[in-house]
């Protein structure tokens, strides 16, 4: 595969006379894809049935005519103003009772089938006009789900659709009843009519209604994107895609993906630094211009999954951005960076945000690939050296890891409903997990629970796994060499209650829960050795061999055979000896990096990524500040 680079455009902000230049210096600058349309509704209806679309056609055949490919959006993130006209009850609301009113974007709930037919109809008309037109290369479904907290929805059409789907999961109301432990705190009912949304309780709601309101949240979201997807099957042979976001778990990318071809995600590295991550101020401060080390390649990993094996970046951060707390210019070479590390992961199209920033409205803060006067903004030059660097490196293909990261979003959802501890967090801990494995030298793949192959894998790593029954243990065990599970793993039952046969529960390890302890941040339990627990430490019983025991005497790491479970929530020290142990045990090699430099294999390449402000040495390379040098196989790059 040969990767290309993208923008996203609005033909719709611009004087229609500026459309064929822009088109021609795109193509200039290195650019074979344009996204388009996917906030333009109120353009092509004006009123209902009021279609607009000759604007649209000038559009496409301009950006085609100078050799662009054109993702087409639809616009069912940005409903128009006559929508609501319409369907006064389709807007979301919040956990307090708030309608999210009209005025920005994604003021829609999944729930509502007014609008969902609303979208299929628009879809329909956009997919007839278009479905075949040779310019259109594939199709965006909606913008970024979940954005801006709007999976979960406590609406009245939500909770009319809730209680429909309990009535589907359970059967009867005696089987929920039980299920949900419905006999503590008399929360007993009658009937599903009865079951309200779990919000707005005097205090903490039954943990199981939560996560069964969860479940069904996301199963919403599968939901409204299949309605599209099925109208646009019928009238378009171009991939289908989604642009997902970063640290956004309230749905099962998965389960979106499985009805889609390409799988994409939005990548914003300064911002995501800035206030998606807990990490510490210097550390933030040293990586102020160029973003976390692991956390764009956390991402690219985790789609490529969701998108069995295809994936782009649909949005790169091209300078500041307008919504996180600070907005800091990217070092120079980090926009370069930032796309040879997308591509070094898999990405076929890395696409920047925006052409040109926009001068008017929310995102007139947010930098583009040209100013809004029409200058060059620094981020151009670097896109087209980056096209040149691709035309250097030819085809990337992805090789299968030694190493893999079983990935739940049910975990998540589980974890948030009782955390149990402030410190205890779900993507903190597996990308914790991550981390390691990056410092480590090694590559990684993701699986989701319903994908794990029959072999193939070194090593296997499931933290924090919520619930584990016999097969998904056997399917762990059997697709790989070691399967290292916890902390917290095979906790509940998919009902949230604590399995019959205790935590974890694992026919494979006789190693038994009997206390857990959640730590505030200044403190940290030793484990012998070096290294420590933080936030989380389960005291452990069974026959299972300690190969680690915390200060205390109390086991840290149990194993037996192919089998290990970890205790606690490891800090980094304790992480790197646990790989380092798994890498011996496996017989795997690590490789291991200096700070804020990584490294990733491909077929024919070995990228060493360095995200630092200087130049570092390792094994003899010189890797310069905010650079990526791209290695041939065969030369020198392994320690």
């Amino acid at each position: 595969m040969k990767p290309e680079l993208g923008v996203c455009y609005y033909p719709e902000h611009w004087p229609e006379v500026i459309w064929a230049e822009d088109a021609a210096r795109m193509v200039e600058n290195g650019l074979s894809w344009v996204r388009i349309g996917e906030f333009a509704w109120s353009r092509m209806e004006l009123t209902p049935g009021d279609l607009q679309f000759d604007w649209l056609d000038r559009a496409i055949d301009t950006l085609g005519a100078a050799g662009l490919k054109v993702v087409l959006g639809t616009p069912t993130a940005t409903p128009p103003r006559w929508m609501l006209e319409k369907y006064p009850d389709m807007l979301a609301v919040d956990a307090d009772g708030n309608p999210r009113k009209f005025g920005s974007r994604r003021h829609y709930c999944f729930s509502h089938q007014g609008y969902i037919e609303e979208c299929a109809r628009i879809t329909q008309i956009m997919g007839k006009r278009y479905g075949r037109n040779p310019h259109i290369a594939a199709w965006q479904i909606d913008n970024e789900y979940g954005c801006h907290d709007t999976t979960i929805s406590y609406s009245p059409v939500a909770l009319a659709a809730f209680q429909n789907w309990l009535e589907d999961q359970y059967g009867s109301i005696d089987a929920l009843n039980t299920a949900w432990g419905n006999v503590f705190w008399s929360m007993e009912y009658d009937g599903f009519d009865q079951i309200d949304l779990p919000n707005l309780t005097v205090t903490e709601p039954n943990p199981a209604h939560v996560l069964a309101f969860r479940r069904f949240s996301s199963d919403q979201v599968v939901m409204f994107n299949k309605a599209q997807v099925d109208v646009l099957r019928k009238l378009t042979d171009a991939p289908l895609l989604h642009n997902y976001m970063g640290r956004v778990l309230e749905f099962d990318h998965f389960k979106v993906g499985a009805d889609l071809d390409i799988a994409t995600w939005d990548s914003y590295p300064i911002g995501f630094l800035s206030d998606r991550l807990e990490v510490e101020e210097a550390h933030k401060a040293a990586f102020l211009q160029q973003g976390d080390p692991d956390m764009q390649a956390f991402h690219h990993d985790l789609y490529r999954a969701v998108g069995r094996g295809r994936w782009w970046v649909m949005e790169q951060q091209p300078g500041p951005v307008n919504w996180a707390p600070y907005n800091p210019a990217p070092l120079q070479g980090m926009v370069r960076l930032w796309s040879l590390e997308a591509v070094a992961h898999g990405a076929e199209v890395v696409s920047y945000f925006r052409w040109r920033q926009a001068p008017f409205a929310q995102e007139q803060m947010h930098a583009g690939l040209l100013t809004p006067d029409n200058r060059p903004a620094p981020a151009l030059a670097e896109a087209r050296e980056t096209a040149d660097t691709l035309a250097q490196i030819g085809s990337v293909t992805q090789r299968k890891a030694d190493v893999a990261i079983l990935f739940d979003y049910a975990s998540d959802w589980a974890w948030a409903t009782q955390p149990q501890g402030a410190g205890f967090d779900y993507f903190r801990l597996v990308f914790s997990t991550y981390r390691a494995l990056r410092r480590a030298g090694l590559s990684v793949d993701f699986l989701s629970p319903d994908s794990i192959p029959a072999d193939g894998y070194k090593i296997i790593l499931a933290p924090g796994l919520a619930t584990i029954d016999k097969d998904l243990e056997r399917s762990i065990s059997n697709g790989c060499d070691l399967a290292i599970l916890g902390p917290r793993s095979g906790a509940i039952t998919r009902d949230f209650q604590i399995p019959q046969t205790g935590r974890p529960g694992l026919v494979g390890l006789d190693s038994h829960v009997d206390l857990i302890e959640t730590l505030p941040p200044t403190s940290k339990r030793d484990v012998s050795g070096g290294g420590a627990a933080c936030h989380w430490v389960e005291r452990l019983s069974g026959t299972a061999t300690a190969l680690l025991t915390h200060a205390d005497g109390t086991p840290a790491l149990t194993g037996t055979g192919s089998m290990w479970y970890l205790a606690n929530f490891p800090n980094d020290t304790l992480w790197d000896r646990v790989v380092r142990m798994a890498a011996q045990h496996t017989g795997l090699s690590v490789y291991p990096m200096l700070s804020g430099l990584r490294r990733r294999e491909t077929g024919e390449h070995t990228f060493l990524i360095n995200y630092n402000a200087a130049p570092v040495t390792w094994n003899g390379h010189v890797i310069d500040a905010c650079d990526a040098l791209v290695l041939e196989k065969g030369a020198p790059a392994e320690g």
